[in-house]
């Protein structure tokens, strides 16, 4: 897994980009985040927080285009509404489906003050 492909999507937000004020970041499930046209994926769960590029490895389109119920019930996989890829909400990996052979890629972040940002 590259973890700085994020970087080659069109649009992809310089570090330092905020996303949301970190008082808006879920504590648990999932959020999409369109940073001027970064399709960008929270996933909170007891584990942390993780993002994602918001875009399945299948088609690129958004995971959660046709619903926004793309985690399990346990918060372990994230499922892709278009085609029904899944991946390890944790990891990224896919797991089964069109989502085997391929995985998420990861975009880093932090808290910095009273911010989410990329980084």
């Amino acid at each position: 897994m590259n973890h700085d492909a994020w970087r080659d999507f069109p649009g992809a937000p310089d570090l330092g980009a905020r996303i949301c004020r970190a008082g808006d970041v879920p504590v648990s499930g999932v959020a999409s985040h369109d940073l001027d046209g970064f399709p960008l994926l929270l996933v909170a769960s007891a584990e942390g927080l993780r993002a994602y590029v918001n875009a399945c490895p299948h088609q690129y389109l958004p995971l959660d285009w046709r619903s926004g119920h793309i985690l399990s019930g346990d918060g372990a996989t994230l499922r892709c509404s278009n085609h029904d890829a899944g991946f390890d909400a944790c990891t990224g990996q896919g797991l089964d489906g069109l989502g085997q052979g391929c995985a998420l890629d990861p975009v880093p972040v932090h808290i910095a003050g009273d911010w989410l940002v990329i980084g």
